[in-house]
């Protein structure tokens, strides 16, 4: 009876499945079967009905359809003529899907492992999403697994290594994540195994090693760490490697550089290091495509690359390669050499000889730039190849002219030749390269006139030659160049009126510079066809005449510097319609009239210099004028109200006060008073370098000596090349003038006068700290003399400088308004140095007290571990926090600066350390080191709200110190002055903790 009860359930069962795809063959219309012929079909009959419903599966979940491929699917025809189906001959079967490019997107259906006799999946190119399904393991005929360019998420499938017979697993360009498996090493039969573009992580697995048959891996792109394994120079079929764009470190295994039928192998864009084999291409003899890029191997090109004679593409760019270029003369077939950012080259004649053995290649790109590489420019270039189509060699130290041959490379569509020390004219010849895009030659020596050929050049997009000695005209040709997005020709020699011409280029879309030439007459209407740009600057000109309605036509204008020249008249009504500009300065010219209302509507409007003009009438008090710190109107006699009112009114109270405190001036003062750029610059020694005590973003500060009473004195002068050193003077000389803390540096006057040449100059004058800065002090360079280089500052030292500055600071936070000026500083672009700047402000947070209290801590930690937060050994997510934070209290004693331990085991204060290493026992020296790195650890966490207030830093801080001195008293009855509170003045802080707040008050390079 149980037996009959089975039979009956076999037979239900089997019955209902035949029911089942009845009803679904018949839908299908498909071969007329019946319910009497599919009972008694074969198995393969069969087999045709599960393929048949794993592909009706299929399609059901695809959502996208862009050609309509899907509708083709349906029962007019036999699934195996559906497109991008194949079946076995004999059985009918699906062997392949292919369905590359056909613009279809969905998610992998789990019934596509019911395909039991595909041995080929091809989805290239479609738009697959989600997960690939478990099911797929099912699939024991598969041989080529192609899923390249989708949106495929998750990791790689497990039970894929039930399919043993893979030769192809290419899931390049999808969403992958988790790691590279290590079963795929039992896929034996696998010649192509691709993951690039994907977000994988962890290690290359040494499994891989295995797989004897593997003659492709591409795991480029993707965020892969640890070493390259050994065990993959077991792969001898091996003919493409590429790990690129990863965060491999090691070396190569040199089993590596010996498969010897390597075709193309990259390793760019890693952490890899070593040098170079010296049987490079020996060891290769067939590599076509050899790229390094971006690592660090160094030492010297090994001359036997030269036998590398297949070699297309040969990449040593951005690694700290030296010496000599060697000949490669061989490489007949190289069309791609790319040897820039090294440390190639001697700056001397003779550094570019191996250009001369690439002539007679198919040379297309050539890449030389920021090197070392010195001496004339060979003539030997004017006869490479014309299939020669970029030529790189900036930031070099090559001189001489350009070749007159140059203009036999027809084929030439980049030239970056700036920053080197060519000299001579343009050649005219430069006007046969019609297919030139490009042309960089700023920051040269280059004379002469620019020659009419230019305008030959109609395909030219960028062209800046500025900051050369170019004399003449502008040349009207270069109006033919109807595709130039940005031109400049700025720090020039060039004189004459702007062709109509070149401001009628309606292609002008991103920078037009011809600023601090020579250029006279008006401007020309025609300005009003560039429409699309958005930087222009005419500034120091001797430009005449009205400004232009039209300029009102340039809508996309977000730049608009004219100052320095002679315009006369009103601003035209017209710049109203610049919805965008965020700068405008029109200063030290001859406008005149009311300042117009509709300024006050810009709201883009950042940055307003209306400076030395004829203004007259009330001044607005909306808009942009409502910011003190945005605007600049001093020098227009005739304005009223507004701000202009409150800030001169500001001044003369200031200036009364200060007048009341002092009623006689001294002659230093006096001397003060009358300073010019003469008087500076014969108390510098004509800005000798002997005298130049540092530089930042915008100035340079000498130390200085006056004629008049022989003060010495501190000198900031601003490098006004930069435009917003200017804005730096104004905000500084505002911010600074009611600072009085005996901790801050003090201003004594500014100067605002012109040079022999009649450029402007600006400086600020401070007091002179002979002590020098912080940095000197903590970490003594090779510059410093003998003396200067034996000098430390001991731990007592350390700990009130510590105190004075945070005292310093607090004075800023909290009785100094400083929240008014917070502003006021980040108007001018300044976000910190780099390892004291806090988390917050790299992702664009405003400059605040908080950011100052995280500068702050990391000078703590550095003042008492002798380490720059930028030390090399913080990288790959150490830092000097954490560096202090793991060490705090057990391992203290092996943070401490040597020159700390060194002073207290002279004075017997920790004598125990050694016997007990890293115990503090009762030595209050070191535990009260512990409580100063608890404090520069709380004051520098990542979040700013959890940051201590810099008055709870200076209570903890004088504490700590009181707890010092009482021995100290003891022992040698007084304290002795440390250099900040000595005769000389105090230690300036230069770069070391400050962020852009506390630059602003401590001086970057003082």
């Amino acid at each position: 009876m149980e037996l009959s009860k089975k039979h009956f359930q076999a037979s239900t069962t089997f019955f209902l499945a035949y029911l089942e795809a009845i009803i679904l063959l018949s839908c299908f219309n498909l071969q007329g079967l019946n319910l009497l012929d599919l009972a008694t079909a074969s198995p393969e009959a069969r087999g045709n009905a599960t393929d048949l419903q794993a592909l009706v599966q299929f399609k059901a979940k695809i959502t996208g359809d862009q050609f309509k491929i899907m509708e083709s699917w349906n029962s007019s025809i036999h699934f195996c003529q559906w497109p991008g189906v194949t079946c076995g001959r004999k059985h009918q079967r699906v062997t392949k899907l292919e369905l590359q490019f056909f613009k279809i997107s969905g998610s992998l259906s789990p019934n596509i492992g019911n395909l039991s006799f595909l041995r080929e999946l091809r989805l290239v190119g479609t738009n697959f999403y989600n997960q690939i399904p478990q099911e797929i393991g099912r699939l024991r005929r598969l041989e080529v697994l192609d899923l390249t360019n989708n949106s495929i998420s998750g990791k790689i499938p497990s039970n894929l290594s039930s399919c043993s017979k893979l030769t192809v697993v290419d899931m390049a360009r999808n969403q992958l994540t988790g790691e590279i498996p290590t079963w795929l090493g039992l896929l034996s039969n696998l010649r192509v195994l691709g993951f690039s573009r994907n977000s994988l992580r962890g290690s290359i697995p040494h499994s891989l090693g295995n797989l004897s048959s593997l003659e492709k891996l591409r795991l480029a792109r993707n965020a892969l760490s640890g070493i390259i394994p050994e065990a993959l120079g077991q792969l001898t079929k091996l003919s493409y490697l590429s790990i690129a764009t990863n965060a491999i470190s090691g070396v190569v295994p040199v089993t590596m550089l010996n498969l010897s039928n390597m075709r193309a192998f990259d390793i760019s864009e890693n952490k890899i290091q070593g040098t170079l084999h010296s049987s490079l291409a020996i060891t290769m003899p067939y590599v076509e495509f050899f790229s390094i890029v971006s690592n660090q191997f160094f030492g010297q090109i090994p001359i036997s690359i030269c036998n590398a004679s297949n070699l297309n593409v040969l990449e040593f760019a951005l690694n700290i390669f030296s010496g000599d270029v060697p000949s490669l003369e061989k490489l007949d077939k190289l069309s791609n050499l790319q040897l820039e950012a090294n440390h190639l080259g001697y700056g001397r004649q003779g550094d570019l000889n191996f250009l001369c053995t690439l002539l007679n290649k198919t040379l297309s790109y050539l890449s030389l730039g920021m090197n070392n590489f010195g001496g004339e420019l060979p003539e030997c270039i004017s006869n490479f190849s014309n299939t020669l189509v970029g030529l790189s060699m900036e930031k070099n130290k090559i001189w001489g002219r350009i070749p007159d041959g140059i203009g036999n490379l027809n084929n030439l569509e980049v030239i970056g030749a700036n920053e080197n020390k060519l000299s001579g004219s343009i050649p005219f010849e430069i006007g046969r390269l019609q297919n030139l895009k490009v042309f960089f030659a700023f920051g040269n020596f280059l004379s002469g006139i620019i020659p009419q050929s230019i305008g030959n050049l109609t395909e030219l997009i960028q062209l800046n030659l500025e900051f050369n000695n170019i004399q003449g005209n502008i040349p009207s040709s270069l109006g033919n160049c109807q595709n130039l997005l940005s031109m400049s020709l700025s720090h020039n020699n060039l004189s004459g009126p702007i062709p109509p011409q070149v401001l009628g280029i309606p292609s002008m879309s991103i920078t037009l510079d011809l600023s601090s030439n020579d250029l006279t007459g008006e401007l020309h209407v025609a300005v009003g066809y560039m429409k699309n740009l958005a930087e222009f600057y005419l500034y120091k000109n001797m430009l005449s005449g009205l400004i232009p309605n039209n300029l009102g036509s340039c809508v996309s204008l977000e730049m608009l510097f004219l100052d320095g020249n002679l315009f006369e008249g009103p601003l035209p009504s017209s710049l109203s319609s610049l919805k965008g500009l965020e700068a405008l300065d029109v200063s030290d010219n001859n406008l005149s009239g009311e300042i117009p209302k509709f300024l006050v509507s810009l709201r883009a409007l950042k940055y307003l210099n209306l400076s030395s003009n004829d203004f007259e009438g009330v001044m607005p008090s909306e808009g942009v004028f409502k910011n003190a710190s945005a605007i600049f109107v001093e020098g227009n006699n005739k304005l009223c109200g507004g701000v202009a009112l409150v800030l001169t009114c500001l001044f003369i109270l200031w200036f009364r006060k200060k007048k009341e405190r002092k009623p006689t001036a001294t002659c230093a003062e006096n001397s003060l008073l009358r300073l010019s750029y003469q008087s500076i610059l014969l108390a510098t020694d004509g800005f000798s370098m002997q005298n130049l005590v540092g530089s930042g973003s915008f100035d340079s500060v000498y130390k200085a000596i006056l004629e008049e009473g022989g003060a010495t004195i501190a000198v900031k002068v601003l490098n006004l090349l930069n435009r917003r050193a200017s804005r730096s003077f104004m905000a500084e000389c505002e911010i600074l003038k009611n600072i009085r803390h005996r901790n801050l540096v003090r201003v004594l006057t500014a100067i605002s006068s012109v040079d022999y040449k009649g450029n402007d100059f600006k400086a600020l004058v401070y007091e002179f700290m002979e002590n020098g800065n912080l940095e000197d002090w903590l970490h003594p360079s090779s510059s410093l003399n003998e003396k200067e280089m034996m000098r430390n500052l001991n731990f007592f030292q350390r700990v009130d400088v510590a105190i004075d500055v945070a005292h310093a600071l607090e004075y800023l936070h909290h009785r100094y308004s400083l929240n008014h000026h917070a502003s006021q500083s980040s108007s001018l672009g300044l976000r910190g140095t780099i390892g004291y700047a806090p988390p917050e402000y790299g992702m664009g947070s405003e400059l605040s007290t908080k950011g100052d209290v995280y500068s702050y801590g990391i000078l703590l930690l550095e003042m008492f571990t002798g380490k720059r937060p930028t030390d090399e050994r913080f990288k790959e997510g150490l830092s000097l926090h954490i560096f202090v934070k793991e060490a705090l209290p057990d391992l203290m004693v092996e943070i401490i600066d040597p020159i700390l331990l060194l002073e207290g085991v002279r004075e017997g204060t920790v004598t125990d350390i050694t016997r007990n290493a890293n115990r503090m026992g009762n030595d209050s020296r070191l535990h009260c080191l512990n409580s100063i790195f608890e404090i520069g650890l709380a004051c520098s966490v990542e979040s700013p709200v959890e940051r201590m207030d810099m008055s709870d830093v200076v209570a903890k801080l004088c504490s700590i110190r009181d707890k010092l001195l009482r021995p100290t008293r003891l022992r040698h009855g007084i304290r002795t002055p440390y250099p900040a509170q000595s005769e000389g003045g105090l230690v300036s802080l230069s770069s070391n903790g400050c962020s852009s707040l506390l630059f602003t008050f401590c001086f970057e390079k003082i």
